[in-house]
Protein backbone atom coordinates (compact mmCIF):
# COMPACT_ATOMS: atom_id res chain seq x y z
CA UNK A 1 0.00 0.00 0.00
CA UNK A 2 2.62 2.61 1.24
CA UNK A 3 4.61 1.76 -2.33
CA UNK A 4 1.73 2.80 -4.20
CA UNK A 5 1.06 5.95 -2.92
CA UNK A 6 4.48 6.42 -3.31
CA UNK A 7 4.09 5.86 -6.47
CA UNK A 8 1.15 7.81 -7.61
CA UNK A 9 3.18 10.88 -5.50
CA UNK A 10 5.91 10.27 -7.48
CA UNK A 11 4.68 10.44 -10.67
CA UNK A 12 2.51 13.79 -9.93
CA UNK A 13 5.58 15.31 -8.79
CA UNK A 14 7.11 14.87 -12.10
CA UNK A 15 10.26 12.26 -10.89
CA UNK A 16 11.30 10.07 -13.83
CA UNK A 17 12.10 6.06 -13.42
CA UNK A 18 15.86 7.03 -14.55
CA UNK A 19 16.59 7.98 -11.10
CA UNK A 20 15.32 4.26 -9.94
CA UNK A 21 16.52 2.15 -12.66
CA UNK A 22 18.50 -1.01 -12.66
CA UNK A 23 20.15 -2.65 -15.34
CA UNK A 24 21.80 -6.09 -15.62
CA UNK A 25 25.34 -5.96 -16.10
CA UNK A 26 27.49 -9.14 -18.09
CA UNK A 27 30.19 -10.91 -15.54
CA UNK A 28 28.58 -8.38 -13.01
CA UNK A 29 24.76 -8.40 -12.54
CA UNK A 30 21.96 -6.68 -11.66
CA UNK A 31 23.16 -2.99 -10.70
CA UNK A 32 21.21 -0.01 -9.48
CA UNK A 33 22.12 3.15 -11.99
CA UNK A 34 21.38 5.62 -8.81
CA UNK A 35 24.87 7.11 -7.61
CA UNK A 36 26.10 7.16 -12.27
CA UNK A 37 25.64 9.65 -13.88
CA UNK A 38 24.40 8.73 -17.59
CA UNK A 39 25.03 9.31 -21.08
CA UNK A 40 23.09 9.00 -24.21
CA UNK A 41 25.14 8.08 -27.01
CA UNK A 42 23.64 9.27 -29.99
CA UNK A 43 27.51 9.58 -32.72
CA UNK A 44 28.55 6.24 -32.00
CA UNK A 45 27.20 2.81 -34.13
CA UNK A 46 27.33 0.47 -31.77
CA UNK A 47 28.34 2.30 -28.35
CA UNK A 48 24.12 3.41 -26.68
CA UNK A 49 25.06 5.08 -23.32
CA UNK A 50 27.95 5.24 -20.88
CA UNK A 51 27.38 5.13 -17.00
CA UNK A 52 29.85 6.60 -14.79
CA UNK A 53 30.29 6.88 -10.84
CA UNK A 54 33.29 9.08 -10.07
CA UNK A 55 33.43 7.77 -6.50
CA UNK A 56 33.87 4.61 -7.36
CA UNK A 57 35.74 4.88 -10.80
CA UNK A 58 33.56 2.25 -12.38
CA UNK A 59 31.90 2.50 -15.90
CA UNK A 60 29.64 0.68 -17.34
CA UNK A 61 29.11 0.86 -20.84
CA UNK A 62 25.89 -0.15 -23.20
CA UNK A 63 26.98 -1.80 -26.87
CA UNK A 64 24.39 -2.43 -28.41
CA UNK A 65 21.60 -3.81 -26.01
CA UNK A 66 24.69 -5.85 -23.48
CA UNK A 67 25.94 -3.51 -20.36
CA UNK A 68 29.74 -4.13 -20.05
CA UNK A 69 31.27 -3.48 -17.07
CA UNK A 70 35.06 -1.67 -16.22
CA UNK A 71 36.86 -0.98 -13.19
CA UNK A 72 39.13 1.40 -11.44
CA UNK A 73 38.56 3.67 -14.47
CA UNK A 74 40.10 7.40 -13.79
CA UNK A 75 37.62 10.50 -14.23
CA UNK A 76 39.86 11.83 -16.59
CA UNK A 77 39.56 8.40 -18.48
CA UNK A 78 35.97 8.91 -18.85
CA UNK A 79 36.22 12.02 -19.78
CA UNK A 80 38.57 11.52 -22.44
CA UNK A 81 35.62 8.56 -23.69
CA UNK A 82 33.06 10.69 -24.03
CA UNK A 83 34.46 13.01 -25.52
CA UNK A 84 36.75 11.57 -28.50
CA UNK A 85 36.41 12.59 -31.67
CA UNK A 86 35.26 8.69 -32.42
CA UNK A 87 34.39 6.88 -29.22
CA UNK A 88 34.35 3.79 -30.78
CA UNK A 89 37.92 4.28 -31.43
CA UNK A 90 38.90 5.31 -28.14
CA UNK A 91 36.87 2.27 -26.40
CA UNK A 92 38.69 0.13 -28.74
CA UNK A 93 42.11 1.13 -28.09
CA UNK A 94 41.77 2.50 -24.67
CA UNK A 95 39.49 0.52 -22.35
CA UNK A 96 38.59 -2.78 -23.96
CA UNK A 97 41.84 -3.96 -23.81
CA UNK A 98 42.46 -7.44 -24.67
CA UNK A 99 41.33 -11.16 -23.06
CA UNK A 100 41.57 -10.73 -19.15
CA UNK A 101 44.45 -8.30 -19.37
CA UNK A 102 42.46 -5.18 -20.52
CA UNK A 103 43.48 -1.49 -18.70
CA UNK A 104 40.27 -1.49 -16.55
CA UNK A 105 38.55 -5.07 -17.12
CA UNK A 106 37.18 -5.51 -13.43
CA UNK A 107 38.46 -9.52 -13.76
CA UNK A 108 41.73 -7.81 -12.48
CA UNK A 109 40.55 -4.42 -10.60
CA UNK A 110 38.88 -3.67 -7.87
CA UNK A 111 34.61 -4.50 -8.17
CA UNK A 112 32.64 -1.64 -6.07
CA UNK A 113 30.19 -3.22 -4.18
CA UNK A 114 27.12 -1.56 -4.63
Amino acid sequence: MLRLIFLITASLAGTTWASAETIDVKYYGKLDLAPFACTDITRSSFIDRACYDKAQQFMVVQLKSVYYPYCELPATAFEAFVTAPSMGQYYNANIKGTGSDGPFDCRTHRVPKY
